[in-house]
């Protein structure tokens, strides 16, 4: 059991980071890691949504849309599910922070379609990295789904918080000027997504 949790966490947040190993939810990477508690907001954000949806997924699934053999409009149901979580954590944020709620300015609605939630919430169906299919010998469950989803998000943030440090630090440095702005962010983006690859090869 111990080693299938350790599993979880390390791929999740990891070996399979959804940002620099699946290059999954790119546009908020780069649009709110200017700083870094806009960096840390948004990925607490997209954490919460993350867990939520597949708390309420999982089991619609598993439950509901496998018995009346309807798993071909999943994606319909989850990005409906996802949309309505992000519009009630919109309305919660701007009650209250709106300072932050304008620091995180479009990209906050735009967590409804961000491929990364999506992403976690289909992962733990079809159960896709070999490394959970081996270590989950009783298959997965709820609490494994949710695991899975908690540690993708923390991920998640864990790579915005280390670009918008990488960005802020960069601000302050001699950048020629062909290279200042977006390509420079690039720049940093590839090395760190360089660096997440040596997790993949440990596995």
């Amino acid at each position: 059991m111990f080693n299938a949790i350790l599993v979880i966490i390390v791929t999740a947040a990891f070996s399979q980071n959804f940002i620099l190993v699946k290059f999954l939810g790119i546009c908020p990477f780069l649009g709110v890691s200017k700083r870094v508690n806009g960096a840390l907001s948004m990925g607490i954000a997209v954490t919460l949504v993350m867990v939520l949806s597949t708390l309420i997924t999982y089991p619609l699934y598993t439950y509901v849309m496998v018995p009346l053999k309807i798993e071909y409009l999943e994606i319909i149901f989850f990005i409906f599910i996802i949309a309505a979580l992000v519009q009630m954590l919109e309305k919660v944020i701007a009650k209250i922070s709106p300072s932050l709620y304008r620091t995180m300015g479009i990209y906050l609605p735009l967590i409804t379609t961000n491929c990364a939630i999506l992403g976690v919430t289909e992962i733990v169906l079809v159960q896709d990295l070999s490394e959970l299919a081996s270590s989950l010998t009783g298959g997965m469950n709820i609490g494994f789904a949710l695991l899975y989803a908690l540690f993708a998000g923390l991920g998640f943030t864990l790579a915005m918080l280390l670009m918008g440090g990488v960005r802020e630090r960069v601000e302050r440095l001699p950048v020629a000027k062909c290279l200042k702005g977006f390509p420079i962010t690039m720049i940093a983006a590839s090395f760190m997504a360089m660096a997440f690859y040596v997790f993949t090869l440990l596995g």
